[in-house]
């Protein structure tokens, strides 16, 4: 949550790079144990997604 309000005070200021808030936001929510309601699709299945070593 913390980097989460980092990015969106970014995203306020001046000259923020609003494609690089686009592309790091969805990394940063999913990341969550519990993202906040509303953020991500109701239909998105987090278990979908690369293999991950641990997975092998």
């Amino acid at each position: 949550m913390f980097l989460l309000g980092q990015l969106a005070m970014y995203a306020d200021m001046e000259g923020a790079d609003l494609a690089f808030v686009d592309a790091v936001t969805p990394s940063l929510v999913v990341s969550l144990s519990e993202p906040p309601s509303g953020i991500l699709s109701e239909d998105l299945d987090r278990d979908d997604g690369p293999d991950q070593p641990d997975d092998v």
